[in-house]
């Protein structure tokens, strides 16, 4: 379990309703990957995100075409929605005015300095947060060319810059965010940082890659600050969905022992000895009860020689013999069930744990 006590105390950022820092609860964001401009997909994208609980929703605005509907996704949900920007200060400026709760910026790319006090004067005046984002893929040339190469050090280099900038302006509402695609990298600079300054820190690496290996590769960053008190919202992000990428960033979070709602499957690997389809049955469970948010821990267990053990030590279980299986409640047997029976038990049990 996380020990929430070496939690880093950071301050704390409002964004739309809800928080990042201090003692809030680690938050889930994602990013869209439709076309700001194309609203069908855009919003069907919301809908897919706000049902998988998504806290924080980050939008690109890259033009004036994207910028010109910002209003009505404004509309469309009250989700706390973040402009993603580069390069051109008026979109930033657009996006505060439509109504955005956060703005995300990469200082060294917007150009000249005082299209950043124009950022900055016009978060101050709507009173919403600035994310400074930090990538190894964008440190400024002259400190790249000091360390020759991307380096954590070369990265706190160039965050102290915008940050004093910030604050000489008289802007304080920082969320930072140190990322790089790779993964001691990415460690070693949110580790540094995390030293230094008490603005809480967005966590996660950029462009981790397509499925399995962007979700093994952000899980061991995200998992390892998490677990070191570094961090206070999250995103995975990954070449696929965004759905999934919220999906993973829940997982990574309950697996190191946050209590997050949702049930917690603990299924075997199956091997030789295993006498039914349990995979077939395990991602039917998964499937059907995707949407229930209670906090349990489910095992379904393929054979009798860790099975048993395994699904008593659940909150339900199930474990198989050669066709027909056991299942427990609570560490008892409740019933024994035939096998093609087990999945629909498994969520009646489920649905039913805490009304009895």
């Amino acid at each position: 379990m996380v020990d929430r006590q070496k939690r880093r105390r950071t301050r704390k950022i409002k964004v739309g309703d809800i928080y990042i820092g201090g003692d809030s609860p680690i938050s889930v964001q994602s990013m869209t990957k439709s076309k700001t401009w194309d609203l069908e997909n855009l919003y069907k994208e919301i809908d897919e995100l706000v049902n998988e609980d998504c806290q924080i929703i980050r939008i690109t605005v890259p033009d004036d075409k994207s910028a010109s509907v910002l209003k009505k996704i404004r509309k469309y949900t009250t989700r706390p929605l973040v402009a993603d920007i580069h390069y051109d200060y008026r979109m930033a400026i657009k996006a505060i005015e439509a109504g955005f709760d956060k703005i995300r910026i990469n200082p060294g790319n917007i150009g000249d300095s005082w299209k950043v006090k124009e950022i900055i004067k016009c978060a101050i005046d709507h009173n919403i947060p600035i994310r400074i984002g930090v990538n190894s893929g964008s440190i400024p040339r002259k400190i790249l060319e000091k360390y020759s190469r991307p380096t954590a050090k070369g990265m706190m280099e160039t965050v102290d810059e915008y940050i004093k900038f910030f604050n000489d302006n008289g802007f304080f509402d920082i969320v930072v965010s140190l990322k790089s695609s790779d993964v001691k990298l990415t460690i070693q600079a949110n580790t540094l940082f995390s030293k230094k300054y008490d603005y809480p820190l967005h966590i996660g690496l950029t462009e981790a890659g397509p499925g399995m290996k962007g979700i093994i590769k952000s899980s061991i960053a995200i998992g390892y600050l998490l677990l070191n008190g570094i961090g206070d919202t999250i995103r995975v992000s990954l070449t696929g969905s965004s759905a999934e990428e919220v999906r993973a960033g829940y997982y990574i979070l309950k697996s190191i022992g946050f209590k997050i709602p949702g049930i917690n499957i603990i299924s075997c690997p199956t091997c030789g000895r295993t006498q039914v389809n349990l995979v077939e049955m395990v991602n039917l469970f998964e499937k059907k009860t995707r949407r229930i948010k209670k906090d349990l821990t489910v095992a379904i267990m393929g054979c009798v020689v860790n099975g048993p053990g395994e699904a008593r030590e659940a909150d339900v279980g199930v474990a198989f013999g050669k066709s027909d299986a056991v299942l427990f409640k609570r560490g008892e047997i409740i019933e024994k069930i035939r096998g093609d029976q087990a999945v629909n038990r498994l969520i009646e049990e489920v649905k039913k744990f805490d009304e009895e």
